[in-house]
């Protein structure tokens, strides 16, 4: 699987344009969605290769999304890296167990990220 399109599912501002520098300049083309409903609407629209989503949002959880999208018969095929600031192995497993193919912590480090990224398209 070759991932070129990635959805980033972020609330923080910052965090987004952080992340979304980083995803171009590995090469991505990169979508955002700043709540669990905006990606929804997204993923309607376009489907992505990947998507990249943090945990604590207002309104759904990314760990409620990731459920809600594992399960779904036209979107559970795309893969998805949880990206938190919740750093206990439990939110991992959690993350996990939910449907995610990777968990990363908060701040992001564009090497473990990409590093993730290789992963799943090897997958």
């Amino acid at each position: 699987m070759s991932i070129k399109k990635i959805l980033l599912v972020e609330d923080s501002k910052t965090e987004t344009l952080i992340v979304s520098k980083m995803l171009i300049d590995a090469g991505f083309s990169v979508k955002t969605a700043s709540s669990a409903e905006h990606a929804l609407i997204q993923l309607n629209e376009d489907k992505p290769d990947l998507i990249l989503m943090d945990v604590v949002m207002p309104g759904k959880s990314g760990f409620q999304l990731t459920r809600i999208l594992a399960r779904d018969s036209a979107l559970g095929m795309i893969p998805i890296i949880l990206c938190s600031s919740k750093n206990q192995e439990t939110d991992r497993i959690w993350g996990l167990r939910q449907g995610a193919r990777e968990y990363i912590t908060k701040p992001v480090n564009a090497t473990r990220l990409v590093d993730a990224i290789r992963r799943i398209e090897v997958q």
